[in-house]
Parts: structure tokens; sequence; C-alpha cells
């Protein structure tokens, strides 16, 4: 049994050095040029009524694609996040939800090509695209702020409880990495049968949630702190009010995302300060 965790952590520290190396990251590169590509080609393949069944896709569709593809690469460096920072993957988590929320200001822009009346009811409609581009600005903000805010300090006693600690993420990641790659092989499987990519980000969104509570219940095994065990719980919280945003309609999406943003910076600085609060106490004790 310990042979095969061990082969696991390994087969993780591969995957992760692998994921990081500037070939991969080129080839990802190539991957989204290539989907935007593809989906202007697509695109102007419908124009010219060459596919079958009349269908009309529009030329922002190519946008679409590219953000999707890249958010399914996202979704795989949040998951090597994990074993470094919980703190780190949360920040992660936000970025995503910003460029879900662009994403979708695009896909809806695309709706409006050509002449445009520019009536009461159209502005009407442009309302839940400013408030997703808007939205996901804020969220950029939120999430570069809260970069800024972290301090990392190890809640373990000593080397070995944090080797412990780290091997047992490392462990979670890599189960994530597998049902992530199961989740995306049963979204195309579905598309082919469909004729309609539907995404499972959602389900991903609950696996993180999940996760998330398991890192804080297995730390209760470091530390019982209270400090500590508010911001993991907040953490957690987060990412539901992120999963949330991602079925809310216009308007409370990026309500729920800005809500989860601020509630984390202000845990993060509070908990800050009452850290150096309690470091100076123990300085003058120690006097």
């Amino acid at each position: 049994m310990k042979k095969i965790l061990q082969f696991q952590i390994n087969s993780y520290d591969k995957f992760h050095l692998l994921w990081e190396s500037p070939k991969v990251n080129k080839l990802i590169s190539n991957i989204v040029v290539i989907a935007f590509l593809t989906g202007l080609l697509i695109a102007l393949l419908s124009h010219f009524n060459f596919l079958t069944q009349g269908m009309k896709i529009n030329i922002f569709f190519s946008i679409e694609l590219a953000f999707n593809v890249l958010l399914i690469f996202e979704a795989m460096s949040l998951i090597f996040l994990f074993p470094d920072s919980v703190a780190d993957s949360v920040g992660k988590q936000f970025e995503i939800i910003s460029l879900i929320l662009l994403r979708d200001a695009f896909k809806e822009f695309g709706h409006y090509l050509g002449d445009v009346n520019w009536s009461m009811d159209f502005l009407i409609e442009l309302t839940p695209i400013i408030s997703d581009a808007f939205g996901a600005i804020l969220v950029f903000l939120i999430t570069g702020l809260f970069y800024r805010a972290q301090k990392h300090f190890r809640i373990t006693r000593n080397y070995e409880e944090q080797s412990g600690f780290i091997k047992i993420k490392k462990l979670l990641s890599i189960y994530l990495v597998f049902f992530f790659v199961l989740i995306g092989f049963y979204d195309l499987f579905r598309a082919y049968e469909n004729q309609t990519f539907i995404s499972s980000v959602k389900l991903f969104y609950n696996l993180l949630i999940f996760t998330d509570v398991f890192i804080l219940l297995f730390s209760l095994r470091y530390t019982t702190k209270y400090l500590n065990l508010f911001r993991y719980s907040s953490f957690a919280l987060a990412t539901i009010f992120l999963r949330l945003t991602l079925s809310a309609p216009a308007y409370f999406n990026v309500l729920l995302a800005v809500i989860a943003g601020l509630m984390v910076l202000l845990v993060t600085y509070i908990y800050n300060y009452l850290l150096a609060k309690e470091g100076a106490a123990k300085d003058l004790v120690s006097v």
C-alpha cells in the first residue's frame, strides 16, 4: 500500500514538473491559438452556408472556444496548486471566475453584431453584459489584492509533519487530475451524442468544495488554532459562493463572486493583523 501511495506521489511530482515546463506552456499557447482559428473557420463556414442543416454560428464563437480551452488549462493549474498553498489555490479559483465572466461577456456580444437599433430595449439588454465585464474587473482587482496580502505561515510543528501534510495534498491533487480528465472525456462523449457541448465545470467545483473541506478537517491533526480554522473555513465557504456564481442569473453571478472575493480579502487582512498582534504580544512576554 505504501508503495502504491509513493508511486502516486512521485507521479504527481513528475506531472507537476512537466506542467510547469516551458515546452508545455508553449504547447498550451499553441492549442489555444488553434482553438481560436478553428472557431473562426467554423464561423466562416457557417456564414457561407457550408455547414449541414443550415447551422448558424456566430464569429464570436471563436473567442468563446478559445476561452473554454484556456479555462481547461487554468483548472489544471489550479489542481497543481493545492500542495503548495491553499490560499494560492483560492486565488486561482478567482482567476478562473474572472475569465468565465469575460468569456460570457464576449459570448453575449456576439448576438449584437451588425446593425444595432439603439433603443431603450437594446440598452437594457446590454446591462447583463456590462455587469459581467465590470464584475470581471472587480474580481481581477480583488484577486490581485488577495495575492499581495498573503503571508504564508506553516501550521505544522516540524519538517516531518509538514512533509506528511504535503503528501496528503499531493494525493488529493493526483486524484483531482484523474477525475478532471474523466469529466472531460464524459463532456466530449455527451457532445458527440447530443451535438451540444455542455461543460461539467459545476461538477468540478463541487469536487473542489469537498477537497477544501477535507483539507480543513485534516489540518486539525496539526493545529486547532482558531485563527487558522476560521481562515481555512472562510476559504471553503468562498469556494461554495464561486460554485453558485456558475449557475446564478445575471447580476447575481457578479454579486456572489464579488462577495466571495471581499470575504476572503477581509479575512486575510484581519488574519494578518491578528497574527502580527499575537507576535508582538509574545515578544513583550519574552522580554
